[in-house]
């Protein structure tokens, strides 16, 4: 694979670092100073952007609907035929209904199990209803407008995956995926590696997640609503079965770092969510760093099956 990126079709945007949940397998809510990428500094990078060829910008978090113009960052991408999608808890999905169906693409959900697995999870009362709230305000707007659902497997859920299908079916969403907790990495706002403690109460217990994720596959629907395969659903097991010592962990099939970036709130370039950042723009574009010495150096020296980070990564991407 090239060193040197022509093209990036995929760029991860952090635009505000804050959140408004307090889940229990995530750190970001523990911040208390707010940044975000204002309108100025994504039209400063725009000729980078519209260099690189990106393709698909993903709002990320923290929760991207905290930004204090959000829908302006959107409407500058998709005046360039970008495609935009948020990931959101959503809380504020009712608030601001009118401006997602407007100015974006796309909305994929937090979905952590049905209501009261979801709310012990999310540590917020109601949140469940508030998403579901905020799915019923988009779709009278817009009944097509496609909103889907990720969930995070981890000890509070694990034995309620089936039910989590369910309740995303429920809510009126058209898919959901899952992945596993990220146990080992330093991302979502965590300055030191978890304590084992600390794992100990995120990681599921393994025979329970093996029984529900088996009964999970043999009630698999086959109609693209779950969008993980049956073997990428199983490899959800193998990395908790890595994570326990029982067998070793295997990188997935990736090359995040040649066909995306993430970008932070504070300007931290990053060549996946779970490596170390290779720049900052403050005072660079995002062609200066992304194809700068760090960046170069790293996707010449990273080899994904052999990489320790690769080889626990909770969620790879790949892109022909």
């Amino acid at each position: 694979m090239n060193e040197r990126l022509e093209r990036l079709p995929i760029l991860v945007l952090e635009p505000h670092n804050r959140c408004n949940c307090r889940c229990v397998m995530c750190d970001i809510w523990k911040l208390t100073d707010v940044q975000e990428i204002s309108a100025a500094e994504l039209e400063r990078h725009m000729a980078d952007i519209e260099r690189l060829r990106v393709e698909w910008v993903v709002f990320t978090g923290g929760e991207p609907l905290m930004h204090s113009d959000l829908f302006r960052l959107a409407t500058l991408l998709r005046a360039r035929g970008i495609r935009t999608t948020i990931l959101s808890t959503g809380l504020l999905l009712e608030r601001h209904a009118a401006r997602i169906v407007e100015s974006t693409d796309e909305v994929i959900v937090s979905l952590d199990g049905p209501a009261e697995v979801h709310d012990a999870i999310r540590r917020v009362p109601g949140a469940f209803e508030r998403l579901a709230e905020g799915v019923r305000a988009i779709h009278r707007l817009s009944p097509g407008y496609p909103i889907g659902a990720r969930s995070t497997v981890q000890a509070g859920n694990a034995p309620h995956l089936r039910d989590t299908v369910r309740a995303a079916r429920g809510l009126g969403v058209r898919s959901v995926s899952f992945l596993a907790a990220d146990l080992s990495s330093t991302a979502f706002n965590r300055p030191l590696v978890w304590p084992e403690e600390r794992k100990s109460a995120v990681a599921p217990e393994l025979g329970g997640l093996e029984r529900e994720m088996e009964l999970l596959i043999a009630e698999y629907p086959g109609d693209g609503f779950i969008l993980e395969s049956p073997a990428k659903l199983r490899r959800i097991v193998a990395h908790f079965r890595g994570h326990y010592g029982l067998e070793p962990h295997v990188a997935p099939r990736c090359n995040a770092p040649w066909v995306s970036a993430v970008v932070e709130a504070n300007g931290d370039v990053r060549p996946c969510f779970f490596h170390a950042p290779i720049g900052n723009t403050a005072g660079a574009g995002l062609e200066e760093v992304v194809n700068g010495e760090r960046g170069v150096a790293f996707r010449r020296e990273l080899n994904v099956a052999e990489n320790p980070t690769c080889q626990k990564c909770v969620c790879s991407l790949w892109v022909e």
